[in-house]
C-alpha cells in the first residue's frame, strides 16, 4: 500500500490494481479520516475530566512553614558520565538533536530502569545539550521520578507553588492549568515569563525533570520552549562578555512570595534575595553561560540603576530572541523533559483552553554558582572541534539580508 494511504479506510470494492494510483484527495468524504473530514483551523475538542486518574497529584497549597535553606554538599553526577554517553545510548533506538546548540530527543530508553552508569551519562548529556526529551515514559511514576532526581542531588522544596494533594511529596512541584485558570499572558510580558527555576536560592537547581500527566491534544497548544544560556553568552560580543563576567546580580523570591499572599496562598519559606554571578561556569562541560533570569533578577550590583535597567532589558531580549538557542517541545501524555536549570531558561505557551495541562516537576540542588575565568565557551569548543572560524560579530559591516 502506498505510504500516503496507510491508516486510511479504502472502499471494499476497489480493485487492487487501482490502489497504487489512488491519492488521499480522491477518496470520498466518508472514507477520509475524521481529522481530515472535520478539520477547522485552530479548533480544539473539549476534553472531559470525570474520574481523573491523577487525582492525588492535583495541586494543593499546605499552610506550613519551612526553615531557611542551608548550603548542602553537591557532587555533580555528570562528572562520572561517559564522554560519548555510551552507557545511556546502549538502549537507544533513535537519537537526534533539535539544533546544534540545544535540545536532544532519545527513543528506546526507559528512565525508570536506568543503571547508575546510565544515570551518570544522562546527567552529562543534559549538562551538554541543555535539555533532553524522552517520549512515552509511562513507567516513570512520581515515585520513580523522585528517586531519579534524588540520585542527582538533594531535592528542592518550593516555597510557594503547588505540591500534590497526596501526602509525602513536598519536594514535587505541580504544574496545573485548566479552563478555570488565569492566562499568564494577561499578567506578565512574554520576556518576563522566560525563567529558570528558583535562581534566588543559594544553590539553584541543576537537573530538573518535568513529566506531562495530562495535556492538550496534538496541535492544542501547551508546548514548552527552552533557551540556552550557553548560546546567549556566545551571541554577545567579546566586550560585552568581559563586562558581564565582572558583575553579579540580585535574584529575588519576593515577587513570587508577594503574588502568593495576594491571592490568599501561604508562603512556606521566607523570601530571600541572593547575589549570583551574571556569568557562571558549568562544572561538567567547563563552558561559560549567562546566568540571568528575567523572572527573578531585579538588579545588577555595583552599577547605576539606569545602566542596570538597560542591560537587563538587553539580556531579556537575547534570551527571548536568539533563535539558534531555542528548542520547542510539543508534549504527549507520558513525555518527560530533563534539563539543566543552570544553563537554560524556559517558558510555557498558553492559549490551550479548554484543555487541562497537568505535569509534575522534580529538581535537585546544584553547586553555588561560580565563574571560572579560565573556562571556555560552547561556541569556542565547537569551532575548534569542527575547524570553524570564530563568528564575525561586527554589526557595523554592510550586509544584504536575503533570508
Amino acid at each position: 500500500m502506498a505510504p500516503y494511504l496507510q491508516g486510511n479506510t479504502l472502499p471494499q470494492s476497489l480493485p487492487v490494481n487501482e490502489v497504487k494510483s489512488l491519492s488521499l484527495d480522491k477518496l470520498s468524504a466518508s472514507t477520509k479520516p475524521a481529522s481530515v473530514r472535520n478539520y477547522e483551523p485552530g479548533r480544539t475538542e473539549v476534553v472531559e475530566h470525570d474520574d481523573y486518574e491523577y487525582e492525588g497529584l492535583r495541586p494543593s497549597f499546605p499552610d506550613i512553614h519551612w526553615d531557611e535553606l542551608k548550603e548542602v554538599p553537591y557532587t555533580d553526577k555528570g562528572l562520572l558520565g561517559h564522554p560519548k554517553f555510551e552507557n545511556l545510548l546502549a538502549d537507544a533506538t533513535d537519537i537526534f538533536d533539535y539544533t546544534p546548540k540545544i535540545g536532544t530527543e532519545i527513543h528506546g530508553v526507559n528512565l525508570a530502569k536506568l543503571t547508575d552508569a546510565q544515570k551518570n551519562d544522562l546527567a552529562r548529556l543534559i549538562a551538554t545539550r541543555g535539555v533532553v526529551f524522552f517520549r512515552d515514559q509511562h513507567d516513570l511514576d512520581v515515585h520513580a521520578q523522585r528517586e531519579l532526581g534524588s540520585y542527582m542531588g538533594t531535592l528542592h522544596k518550593h516555597a510557594t507553588t503547588a505540591v500534590p494533594r497526596q501526602g509525602g511529596l513536598d519536594d514535587v512541584h505541580v504544574v496545573y492549568n485548566d479552563e478555570k485558570s488565569k492566562d499568564m499572558r494577561a499578567m506578565f510580558t512574554p520576556t518576563f515569563l522566560w525563567h529558570s527555576d528558583v535562581t534566588y536560592e543559594i544553590q539553584p537547581p541543576s537537573y530538573t525533570s518535568l513529566k506531562i500527566l495530562t495535556g492538550p491534544p496534538r496541535g492544542g497548544g501547551g508546548d514548552t520552549l527552552w533557551s540556552s544560556q550557553y548560546a546567549a553568552y556566545d551571541a554577545m560580543s567579546a566586550g560585552m562578555q568581559k563586562y558581564l563576567e565582572n558583575l553579579t546580580a540580585l535574584h529575588s523570591a519576593e515577587i513570587q512570595a508577594d503574588g502568593s499572599r495576594a491571592i490568599g496562598r501561604p508562603v512556606r519559606r521566607d523570601a530571600v534575595v541572593t547575589e549570583h554571578p551574571l556569568i557562571r561556569t558549568n562544572p561538567v562541560t567547563g563552558w561559560k553561560s549567562l546566568f540571568y533570569n528575567p523572572g527573578f533578577v531585579t538588579k545588577i550590583v555595583g552599577v547605576p540603576k539606569t545602566e542596570s535597567d538597560y542591560i537587563l532589558r538587553y539580556l531579556s531580549e537575547v534570551i527571548a530572541t536568539t533563535q539558534e538557542g531555542h528548542a520547542r517541545f510539543s508534549w504527549n501524555k507520558g513525555d518527560v523533559a530533563f534539563w539543566d536549570n543552570r544553563v537554560c531558561n524556559h517558558t510555557a505557551t498558553y492559549g490551550f483552553a479548554p484543555h487541562r495541562r497537568h505535569a509534575v516537576r522534580v529538581a535537585c540542588h546544584a553547586e553555588r554558582p561560580v565563574f571560572d575565568p579560565a573556562s571556555t565557551s560552547q561556541e569556542e569548543e565547537f569551532n575548534a572541534k569542527w575547524g570553524l572560524p570564530q563568528v564575525n560579530k561586527d554589526g557595523a559591516g554592510q550586509q544584504n539580508y536575503n533570508d
